[in-house]
C-alpha cells in the first residue's frame, strides 16, 4: 500500500519490471464503504479469469467513511490489488490522471466503484485493443441513463453530446461514460489536460477524437448506482459544456470561432446593404460594430489556429 497526495504523484515504475502487467485498472473510491469490496472482488474475478496480467489501483480519495479500511482488508486477499490513499480529496479526474501516470500496464482502464458499470466486461474491452492495433480507445456506451436527476440529465447530456459531435465531426454514442480502456502511451500527452472532476472522461474522449485517434464504442448496460451520487447537476453540467468548448478550442479553435465570425460578417454585410438602400451613404453604428466583431473574432481564430499548429510542430 502507498500513500500519495494529488499534488505529488508517485513516480512511475520502470518499464523493465519483469512482472509488468499488461492492464492497469484505475478505480477511484470516495465514500463507497458499503460496496467497494464487492466491486473489487468483481473486477479481480473477471481479470483472473482472463488471459491478461493486470494490476488494480484502488485510490481512496480521502473518504470520510471506512472505505480505506475496507480496501486494506481486500488488499490482503487480492495479490494484484494496490491501495493508494490520498491525503486530501482531489476529485475523480485527479485520481484518474495520477493513476494513469503511475500505471505499469500498456492498457489503462477507467471505471467506477459504485456498481453501475458492468466491470465483468473489462476483459472484453481490453481484448478489442489487444486484437486491433488501429484502435486506441474503447468506450462502454451506455444503452440507458440510470443516474440521478434523470429528467434533467438526459436532455442536457444529449445537447452536450450533439455539440461535441458537431465540433469533432464524429458520431459519439456516449461522451462521458466512466468505463473505458485506452493505450497508455497514446494518452500521456493529454493527461495534463484532465480537470479534477467528472468531466475528465469527456476530456479524454475529445482529446483522442480531436487528434485522429480511433475510438471504438461497445454497448453496455448501466445499473443504478449504489450509495449516494456525487454528481451535482447544475455545477457539473456547466463544467461539461465548458470542457467540450475548451477542448475543441485547444485542438481546433477555428471549429468554434470561424462559424461565429462568418455569421457576424454575413449579418454585417446584409445590414450594410440595408443601410445603403434605406439611407444611401449612411452606415449605422450597429452595422459597423457587427462587421468589426466578425473581423476580430475571425482574426482571433486564425491566430489561435496558428498557435495550435506551432505548438503541435514544436
Amino acid at each position: 500500500m502507498s500513500d500519495v497526495t494529488p499534488d505529488k504523484p508517485a513516480p512511475e515504475r520502470p518499464a523493465t519490471d519483469p512482472a509488468r502487467p499488461y492492464v492497469t485498472i484505475v478505480l477511484p473510491c470516495y465514500n463507497e464503504q458499503d460496496h467497494v469490496v464487492a466491486e473489487v472482488d468483481r473486477i479481480c474475478a473477471a481479470m483472473d479469469a482472463s488471459e491478461y496480467g493486470y494490476e488494480l489501483l484502488a485510490v481512496d480519495d480521502a473518504s470520510s467513511d471506512d472505505t480505506l479500511l475496507r480496501l486494506r482488508d481486500a488488499e490482503a486477499r487480492h495479490p494484484h490489488l494496490e491501495v493508494v490513499a490520498f491525503g486530501h480529496n482531489g476529485g475523480s479526474g485527479t485520481v484518474r490522471r495520477i493513476g494513469s501516470q503511475r500505471a505499469r500496464g500498456e492498457i489503462v482502464v477507467w471505471t467506477d466503484a459504485d456498481m453501475s458499470y458492468p466491470n465483468e466486461r473489462i476483459p472484453d474491452l481490453v481484448a478489442i485493443l489487444a486484437k486491433d492495433p488501429d484502435i486506441d480507445q474503447v468506450v462502454g456506451a451506455r444503452r440507458q441513463e440510470a443516474g440521478s436527476h434523470r429528467l434533467l440529465r438526459v436532455p442536457t447530456k444529449w445537447f452536450i453530446r450533439k455539440t461535441a459531435e458537431v465540433l469533432t465531426n464524429t458520431k459519439i454514442p456516449d461522451l462521458n461514460s466512466g468505463l473505458r480502456a485506452f493505450r497508455r502511451e497514446v494518452s500521456l500527452p493529454y493527461l495534463r489536460l484532465l480537470p479534477p472532476g467528472f468531466s475528465c472522461v469527456t476530456t479524454i474522449t475529445l482529446a483522442f477524437l480531436s487528434n485522429q485517434h480511433r475510438v471504438h464504442y461497445v454497448p453496455i448496460d448501466y445499473a443504478k448506482r449504489a450509495g449516494t451520487s456525487k454528481f451535482h447537476f447544475a455545477k457539473d453540467a456547466y463544467r461539461y459544456i465548458l470542457q467540450v468548448l475548451r477542448m475543441v478550442m485547444y485542438f481546433n479553435p477555428l471549429k468554434v470561432l470561424m462559424p461565429i465570425a462568418l455569421a457576424l460578417l454575413a449579418i454585417g454585410t446584409v445590414k450594410f446593404g440595408y443601410d445603403m438602400v434605406t439611407q444611401f451613404g449612411y452606415i449605422r453604428n450597429n452595422t459597423i460594430m457587427v462587421f468589426l466583431s466578425g473581423l476580430m473574432i475571425g482574426s482571433m481564430g486564425l491566430l489561435a489556429d496558428l498557435i495550435v499548429r506551432s505548438r503541435d510542430g514544436s
